[in-house]
Protein backbone atom coordinates (compact mmCIF):
# COMPACT_ATOMS: atom_id res chain seq x y z
CA UNK A 1 0.00 0.00 0.00
CA UNK A 2 1.31 3.44 -0.93
CA UNK A 3 0.67 6.31 1.45
CA UNK A 4 1.77 9.79 0.55
CA UNK A 5 2.95 12.90 2.35
CA UNK A 6 1.23 16.13 1.29
CA UNK A 7 3.01 19.49 1.54
CA UNK A 8 1.97 23.03 0.65
CA UNK A 9 4.71 25.04 -1.06
CA UNK A 10 4.40 28.79 -0.71
CA UNK A 11 6.96 31.60 -0.87
CA UNK A 12 9.80 29.06 -1.22
CA UNK A 13 8.79 27.25 1.99
CA UNK A 14 7.15 23.84 2.40
CA UNK A 15 4.56 23.24 5.10
CA UNK A 16 3.58 19.67 5.92
CA UNK A 17 -0.16 19.23 5.61
CA UNK A 18 -0.51 15.53 6.39
CA UNK A 19 1.47 12.27 6.43
CA UNK A 20 0.09 8.85 5.53
CA UNK A 21 -2.46 10.25 3.10
CA UNK A 22 -4.65 7.54 1.61
CA UNK A 23 -7.07 9.72 -0.38
CA UNK A 24 -6.69 13.02 -2.22
CA UNK A 25 -9.65 14.73 -3.88
CA UNK A 26 -9.73 17.94 -5.88
CA UNK A 27 -12.80 20.08 -5.24
CA UNK A 28 -13.87 23.54 -6.41
CA UNK A 29 -12.85 24.82 -2.96
CA UNK A 30 -9.37 23.25 -2.96
CA UNK A 31 -7.80 19.87 -2.24
CA UNK A 32 -9.18 17.49 0.39
CA UNK A 33 -6.80 14.94 1.92
CA UNK A 34 -7.50 12.17 4.40
CA UNK A 35 -5.85 9.26 6.18
CA UNK A 36 -7.11 6.12 7.86
CA UNK A 37 -7.14 7.65 11.35
CA UNK A 38 -7.52 11.43 10.94
CA UNK A 39 -10.47 13.54 9.86
CA UNK A 40 -10.27 14.84 6.28
CA UNK A 41 -8.57 18.21 5.85
CA UNK A 42 -9.37 20.76 3.13
CA UNK A 43 -6.48 22.82 1.81
CA UNK A 44 -8.49 25.77 0.51
CA UNK A 45 -7.61 27.52 -2.76
CA UNK A 46 -4.86 25.02 -3.58
CA UNK A 47 -3.99 22.85 -6.57
CA UNK A 48 -1.65 19.93 -7.17
CA UNK A 49 1.67 21.13 -8.58
CA UNK A 50 3.48 17.79 -8.70
CA UNK A 51 3.46 14.22 -7.45
CA UNK A 52 6.79 12.53 -6.75
CA UNK A 53 5.94 8.84 -6.61
CA UNK A 54 9.50 7.82 -5.76
CA UNK A 55 9.66 10.13 -2.73
CA UNK A 56 5.98 9.60 -1.85
CA UNK A 57 5.23 13.33 -1.83
CA UNK A 58 2.39 15.41 -3.28
CA UNK A 59 3.19 19.12 -3.55
CA UNK A 60 0.32 21.61 -3.46
CA UNK A 61 0.53 25.32 -4.29
CA UNK A 62 -1.97 28.16 -3.92
CA UNK A 63 -4.18 28.51 -7.00
CA UNK A 64 -2.98 32.08 -7.60
CA UNK A 65 0.69 30.99 -7.77
CA UNK A 66 2.06 30.43 -11.29
CA UNK A 67 4.57 27.68 -12.03
CA UNK A 68 7.45 28.63 -14.31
Amino acid sequence: MCQMRVVLEQDGQQEKIMDGVTLLETTPAGVRVSTFFEAPKLVAAARVQKIDFLAGTVTLVPVNEQKE
